[in-house]
């Protein structure tokens, strides 16, 4: 679990979609609570991250705490960037699902006021574009 829970940080860290995308099941879920659906399954989880990025290029994770599980990891963050010309910065929490060493389902979630004080209200993703 803390092989992973390190892979998994590390690609988010380095923004590779490819690296993130590769440590999901085919079937995994990634719900980034308050911002999106669910995604569900390898292409629809590489769409939400690259809309992501588009939307924060410059995304940034500063890790605070993880907790580690026989099977689930949940990770403490700040998280921050800029959007258009107005930078943030806001807490984040991964509760992560593990099934056969690898992401299972991800449920973010944000501290979404604190991002509307900083940036204004929250922007549609354009995901699949």
């Amino acid at each position: 679990m803390e092989e992973l829970a390190g892979k998994y940080h590390a690609a988010w860290t380095a923004l590779d979609v490819e690296a993130i995308v590769a440590l999901h099941t085919e079937d995994s879920v990634f719900h980034l609570h308050g911002v999106t659906e669910p995604a569900t399954g390898h292409t629809s989880i590489r769409q939400t991250i690259t809309a992501l990025l588009r939307l924060v290029p410059d995304l940034h994770f500063e890790a605070k705490r993880a907790y580690v599980g026989p099977n689930h990891i949940v990770l403490e963050y700040d998280m921050s960037g800029t959007v258009g010309d107005s930078p943030f910065v806001c807490d984040g929490a991964d509760v992560i699902a593990v099934e056969d060493g690898l992401v299972a389902r991800k449920d973010t979630y944000l501290d979404l006021a604190a991002y509307q004080r900083q940036v204004g209200p929250l922007p549609k993703l354009a995901i699949g574009v």
